[in-house]
């Protein structure tokens, strides 16, 4: 395609018109720009395309996940897009292929015929890139169906920042269920919620209290890892973010994805706003929730609200709507699990499965023992005592070594 029509079809780009703010493709359009004009102002628009060519690496790469994240009249329309729409998909894929397919010496020599400067060969070079996995609308159609499109198809994990803005998470916790053994009834019980979820079927939101350490936490995040590739995904907000859900829930609620808001170590005062809040955002408010979004916490405490025992004093009238003040906000939650501190059967169980995942091989007796003692000195026993004791062991294997 000549450079001329090329321009003119990615200034008509309709369906994935967002792209034309892509800082690659506002780079080449900059050089289109520039072969009418100067060879210097040629020059210093080629320069700003290859900075931008050089920074994203692989242009290939960065233009696709520009059309991934994209939120389009084809998203709009991905149970039943007309055939206009597909037509016009069809013309900006083609647009975006054809520019792909150009190199940097093309460019020159286009701009050195066009301007009379053959000086201008010698800038930098840059090859062509390959094209787009798709290469019509129908495809780039499937293509959504099958992975998902806009914001959240930028990572499994994201967190709620203090300005309120939803952030990708770019490395985020690997760790799956294989790599926290112990507790299994209460891995089946998220499992089985989380699958219902994700079927379509009624699922509850989850509150999974108990003792420090037990793995809650990471529990949560590795029931995510194990269902990241059906489209399930997850957003950590601090407590103190709880008046973000109606904007959350916005920006859920037209995504083709599965959502888990997970609430780490909820925890109230009695006179806390967010309290009362989050009571309304689960149950009760006007607005309701997403169909694709369910809340999973986790809390030390069974009710969530700090009591003292002045709260248990006064009349029975009292003392009775106190206790249902601090049971109303964990009662909206469908499933409450507990994970208690593991007794000495069950911590020398993961104790031996973490061993034998990390190579230490001490006798049974003594990697007991040791477990034990390590136990007493810490925290008392506990899943997280337990990584902590091998995590010892290993350094300290390394160390003989040395």
């Amino acid at each position: 395609m000549e450079l001329s029509a090329l321009s003119l079809q990615l200034r008509g780009l309709s369906v994935l018109r967002g792209l034309q703010q892509h800082p690659l493709v506002r780079a080449y359009l900059e050089v289109f720009d520039a072969l009418g004009r100067t060879a210097e102002e040629f020059a210093a628009a080629y320069g700003a395309l290859c900075q931008a060519q050089f920074a994203c690496r692989d242009a290939a790469r960065a233009l696709l996940d520009a059309v991934h994240f994209d939120v389009n009249t084809l998203t709009d329309t991905i149970d039943d897009p007309a055939p206009a729409v597909l037509g016009a998909a069809t013309h900006d894929i083609e647009a975006l292929c054809a520019l792909l397919a150009l190199d940097g010496a093309a460019l020159k020599s286009a701009a050195a015929a066009r301007l009379g400067t053959p000086a201008l060969t010698g800038l930098p070079d840059f090859p062509a890139a390959a094209p787009l996995p798709f290469r019509d609308g129908a495809a780039l159609a499937s293509y959504y169906r099958a992975q998902g499109y806009g914001f959240f198809a930028q990572s499994s994990a994201f967190a709620v920042r203090d300005d309120g803005q939803v952030s990708p998470i770019t490395h985020p916790d690997t760790i799956r269920l294989r790599d926290l053994p112990g507790y299994e009834r209460q891995k089946q019980q998220i499992l089985k919620n989380t699958l219902a979820f994700l079927d379509g079927r009624e699922a509850n939101n989850i509150l999974l209290y108990g003792d420090k350490g037990t793995g809650k936490s990471s529990t949560v995040k590795a029931v995510v890892n194990e269902y990241a590739e059906r489209g399930l995904k997850i957003i950590e907000m601090s407590p103190r973010h709880i008046t973000c859900f109606p904007k959350i829930f916005a920006e859920t609620l037209r995504s083709p994805f599965k959502f888990i808001v997970f609430l780490d170590d909820l925890s109230f005062s009695r006179e806390d706003d967010n309290f009362a809040a989050l009571k309304a955002f689960i149950e009760g408010g006007l607005a309701g929730k997403p169909a694709n979004l369910v809340i999973y916490a986790t809390s030390n405490r069974r009710h969530l609200i700090r009591e003292s025992f002045a709260d248990r004093e006064g009349d029975e009238v009292r003392v009775r709507d106190s206790l249902e003040t601090v049971t109303s906000l964990s009662d909206r939650f469908g499933l409450e699990i507990t994970f208690s501190v593991p007794d000495r059967d069950e911590y020398l169980y993961i104790v031996d499965q973490l061993a034998a995942e990390s190579g230490v091989d001490l006798p049974g007796e003594q990697l007991h023992l040791l477990a034990e003692r390590f136990a007493l000195r810490r925290n008392g026993r506990s899943p997280r005592t337990a990584r902590q004791f091998i995590s010892q062991q290993l350094a300290e294997k390394y160390d003989r070594k040395l």
